[in-house]
């Protein structure tokens, strides 16, 4: 027992999140009243409907019990007035009728206000998301922030839709059977409401527990979520290594803890109903106890107890839903918390306010005395001085860490630089805008990207008003246009999620056709050709050389083989460039870059 604890632990431990945190704040009256902003766009059309609608509803609910007590029972029936009991019914249940009209309305109008609320949020909180930078997706798991777009989004319907209308609702609701209670016996209301004070010192306490509550089942189900994401992408790899049962051991512990944070949470809020149950039964046996006294002393008439029996009634059933608007709330709370953190998250790489626009460029691209550190400890580029001209070919080597990526990230302004600068051209690219920058670079990696969609759509990507011929031509020049036209569909193929209906290859190839489309003036090769096969390979150069006329091109490659043409190859070691010229001369220094070719080369024979 004790080794499999032993087991569970080191499970455990292999996934741990720390990203999210249950957040350890009072009640925050101004974030609450920061979402409920996102109503403003609404507030001249379907919210004053709505708040009417209330307002006639109330007034209805008001006035039924006085038609009731008052004049049904001690003018009516005591007097035997039939004709006064027929008028009276007949307004009732005219009331009634009126009550439910008015019910679907403010139904039917604050469903399409907290919907249209829940899309403005959702829409305004994907948007935020797709500017930030590549910092905030390096910290966080895509799970953690599915959580936040869906679920925690999600949370806040029941709010919007009809907590917010209720609160209003039953807060003119409690004010008008307060007022009304008094003036038909105001000894009666004050031996009824003795009890409330017992009512909200119970509740009070239980506030707090049932906010931390709702905060740890957010954190639980980002837990479940960022679980989920990763083991349905890295099913391949789970499956190869023959780690089933213990990716299934975590998924029914962290699922284990979602479920009971919910029976916890469900649990706490279930406690506030029954609490406002008692106070009511209490209430109740107070009310008939000296409501008895009051009848027989002829200080009230028993119309006047019948209607202060249906205030009484009504008076705590909006105290009660009162309390489940507070646990939604509470709720709401919990998810805005986590929703306003992604929203005041500013990227790091943040443009100027009087950013340039930076127009058809040539391609000269500068790196003075640039120092970067992804973690503020290692730096992964130390001093860098580089100068890549127009049109040229710069291939970046070097083993792993050396800085080849950072150089690229850099450039595409993914990151900006620690120190030093980078210029494109001439200009800072802290000075320039972003779109501007980046819409004249094309980048291909080695794990690339498909969408789902057509093969068409996909190379187009980039360039979404290219025509159809000009989508052939990016796929011929690279030499995807055979295995196209081979698919069931051709350009028109559906390549489904994540391109997994095509081979490694095939997905690089329509990566390369998706930047060529582009049409950029500077494009990068990060390790591109790596899942490319020899055949393919050849092919890709011959078109290269074309295609790259005129465009600065940087590539990074492993493969030495494919970078014999380049007109400047920069070898970089730990963030510092150890040596650079064209193929032949770094081989006649007989450096480093003459050692990995070297090495490459006696690999090769050895395969």
């Amino acid at each position: 027992m004790k080794k499999k604890n032993q087991q569970d632990e080191k499970v455990l431990a292999r996934f741990q999140y720390s990203e999210d945190e249950v957040i350890e704040k009072p009640f925050n009256w101004k974030q609450m009243l920061r979402l409920f902003g996102y109503m403003k766009p609404y507030r001249n059309r379907l919210l004053p409907l709505a708040i009417l609608m209330v307002l006639f509803n109330t007034g209805v609910k008001l006035a039924i019990p006085i038609l009731i007590g008052k004049y049904t029972i001690d003018k009516a029936l005591i007097n035997h007035d039939v004709q006064l009991l027929t008028i009276l019914v007949a307004v009732i249940a005219g009331l009634y009728i009126i009550s439910y009209i008015a019910n679907y309305f403010r139904i039917k109008w604050m469903n399409i206000l907290g919907q249209s609320v829940i899309y403005d949020l959702r829409k305004h909180l994907f948007t935020h998301v797709q500017t930030l930078s590549h910092r905030f997706f390096d910290q966080r798991s895509a799970g953690s922030i599915l959580v936040r777009i869906m679920n925690d989004i999600n949370s806040l319907q029941e709010l919007f839709t009809n907590g917010v209308i209720n609160l209003l609702m039953d807060i003119i609701l409690l004010l008008g059977v307060f007022i009304i209670l008094f003036t038909l016996s105001p000894e009666l209301t004050f031996a009824v409401m003795l009890i409330l004070p017992i009512m909200f010192f119970i509740s009070t306490s239980l506030r707090r527990k049932i906010r931390r509550s709702w905060q740890t089942v957010r954190l639980k189900q980002s837990k479940l979520n960022s679980h989920l994401n990763e083991s349905i992408q890295g099913i391949r790899i789970t499956q190869s290594f023959t780690q089933e049962k213990e990716n299934m051991a975590f998924f029914d512990g962290v699922n284990t803890e979602t479920f009971e944070s919910w029976r916890v949470a469900s649990q706490k809020n279930a406690m506030f109903r029954p609490l406002v149950e008692l106070t009511n039964a209490l209430g109740t046996a107070v009310l008939i106890w000296y409501g008895a006294h009051l009848i027989q002393g002829q200080a009230i008439s028993i119309g006047v107890f019948v209607s202060f029996a249906f205030y009484l009634g009504m008076f705590w059933e909006p105290i009660s839903r009162l309390g489940m608007v507070y646990n939604q709330l509470l709720m709401g709370m919990a998810s805005s918390e986590r929703i306003f953190e992604f929203l005041d998250e500013r990227p790091n790489v943040d443009e100027k306010e009087n950013a340039m626009l930076l127009s058809h460029i040539k391609g000269d691209i500068k790196f003075e005395d640039a120092v970067f550190s992804y973690d503020n400890k290692r730096p992964a580029l130390n001093g860098i001085n580089l100068e890549m001209r127009a049109g040229q070919t710069v291939a970046l080597v070097g083993h792993t860490g050396s800085g080849k990526t950072t150089i690229a990230n850099l450039i595409n302004r993914f990151y900006d630089p620690t120190a030093g600068k980078v210029k494109i051209d001439g200009y800072d690219l802290r000075d320039v805008t972003l779109f501007s920058l980046r819409k004249q670079i094309s980048i291909v990696l080695q794990d690339t990207f498909i969408f789902s969609g057509t093969i068409k759509d996909n190379i187009r990507f980039g360039r979404p008003d290219a025509t159809d011929e000009e989508v052939m031509e990016a796929a011929k020049a690279v030499g995807a246009h055979q295995f196209i036209e081979n698919l069931s569909n051709g350009y028109d193929t559906e390549v489904e999620e994540r391109g997994n209906i095509l081979s490694v290859g095939e997905r690089q190839l329509l990566s390369f056709a998706r930047a060529l489309l582009a049409d950029p003036r500077i494009l990068i090769l990060d390790e591109a050709t790596a899942s490319i096969d020899t055949e393919t390979e050849v092919k890709i150069q011959r078109a290269l050389k074309t295609l790259l006329h005129g465009r600065t091109a940087i590539i990074i490659a492993h493969r030495l083989s494919t970078i014999r043409e380049a007109d400047n190859i920069i070898v970089l070691d730990h963030g510092r460039i150890k040596e650079q010229g064209n193929h032949h001369q770094l081989m006649d220094l007989q450096g480093e870059y003459y050692h990995l070719v070297k090495a490459q080369f006696n690999m090769m024979n050895v395969g």
